[in-house]
């Protein structure tokens, strides 16, 4: 997949309709920024804008995944399967992020727990030791899951689970 040419192929699709790309970026409601990225092939659209793309300029998906025309079109039930497709993809990262947004939610609970304990009267009436377990086991819950967030947001699990596909592929396991 060519993403210059698939970035060429929505310029030239867009020059055709006679649109800037701030009119073309409105009428996807997104920025100016993002069909330059597309049209630069610097980024690409993500499954659901491609299938509006290709809706809009009237187009079958697999020519703008080509970067060219081509003879026929997609027909109606591939272009259904593709945005059930782009559906379920989105349904995934809305589910993935509502798992992210309510363990940064319990992290935040447990350091408000922390530092309340640190900071009232209360933790004079706990015994020091059930005290400290009590420290340390917010803190260990707070750092750890602050970590697995952030190795989520920069993609490293992602990574670590395709390294581990492969591996265990590549020792007969998976």
């Amino acid at each position: 997949m060519n993403q210059e040419k698939i970035g060429n192929f929505l310029k030239c699709l867009r020059k055709e309709r006679g649109l800037t790309q701030e009119q073309l970026a409105e009428q996807f409601y997104v920025s100016s920024r993002t069909v330059s990225r597309w049209e630069t092939g610097s980024n690409l659209p993500d499954l659901n804008a491609l299938i509006e793309l290709a809706d809009f300029y009237d187009v079958g998906i697999q020519e703008l995944i080509d970067g060219e025309r081509k003879e026929t079109n997609m027909d109606q039930e591939t272009k259904n399967t593709l945005k059930k497709v782009a559906e379920y993809s989105d349904a995934e990262k809305n589910k993935l992020k509502k798992h992210v947004f309510n363990t940064t939610l319990a992290v935040l609970i447990v350091l408000l727990t922390y530092v309340f304990l640190e900071i009232t009267e209360i933790s004079y009436l706990i015994p020091e030791r059930l005290h400290r377990f009590i420290m340390g086991f917010t803190s260990g819950i707070a750092v750890g899951t602050l970590i697995v967030n952030l190795m989520y947001l920069c993609g490293a699990l992602e990574k670590f689970r395709a390294w581990k596909r492969k591996h265990l592929h590549l020792n007969g396991k998976g």
